[in-house]
């Protein structure tokens, strides 16, 4: 039975982060496509924080758990705030700045992350007890998955917030270009991230290009962690 409590413990301190991070990076883009002009997500009320309007049972549940069970790189997704371009003022710099939002929400959250963790440390001492423990762990994961989110969304790969960047930056011929590649993004990474690294582990294909850039922007929120916590 505590085996079964303890796998229960990690499991609830990774869901729990998770579903406050995505849904946070959500809302995000929701706001600012309002602030430029769009109010899409406003009119059907997906700008709550209640997690039940935006969580997608397999992208933000189902899936984490099994990749965390399995020791996989642990990413997932929410049901996607609406934005609709056309209604944005400016859609090319609009669509760059609401893409934009959904990732700058995470690496903020993982300052508070840290923050909290620091305080935490400082004011319960060296000696945790369960409920110290439980919330450290839920502060540590709060920090990672924040971390990961933020540069997991960057990357150029459509459907992902980076491709939405990458394509308000380039002239309008190559953007209609790089625009047709959304349908071969979801795809590719599933190929790069999970078929590939099961079929070839050797590779380290997740070591060498996914845990470099996490693990140096995550050493940064831990030393704000040791420093507010007085180390």
């Amino acid at each position: 039975m505590g085996g079964m409590n303890d796998t229960l413990l990690q499991a609830a301190a990774l869901i729990i982060p998770l579903i406050f991070a995505i849904v946070f990076h959500e809302v995000a883009h929701g706001w600012t496509a309002r602030a430029l002009g769009d109010p899409t997500a406003y009119e059907q009320r997906r700008l709550s924080l209640n997690p039940f309007r935006h969580v997608d049972p397999i992208g933000t549940v189902v899936l984490p758990g099994f990749l965390a069970l399995t020791g996989m790189p642990i990413f997932g997704w929410a049901k996607p705030v609406p934005v609709n371009h056309h209604r944005l003022r400016d859609p090319r710099k609009g669509m760059m700045a609401v893409a934009a939002a959904g990732p700058g929400t995470n690496l903020v959250l993982a300052a508070v992350g840290a923050v909290m963790l620091g305080l935490l440390v400082r004011f319960a001492g060296a000696e945790l007890g369960p409920v110290e423990k439980f919330a450290a762990m839920n502060f540590n994961n709060f920090i990672l998955i924040n971390v990961f989110l933020a540069l997991f969304n960057l990357l150029p790969i459509p459907p992902f917030d980076g491709s939405h960047i990458v394509e308000g930056a380039l002239p309008r011929h190559a953007a209609r270009i790089y625009a047709r590649m959304r349908p071969y993004g979801l795809p590719l990474l599933f190929l790069v991230l999970l078929v590939i690294p099961y079929l070839f582990p050797d590779w380290g294909i997740v070591r060498r290009l996914v845990l470099p850039p996490v693990i140096w922007a995550s050493d940064h929120y831990y030393a704000l962690a040791e420093a507010v916590a007085g180390g």
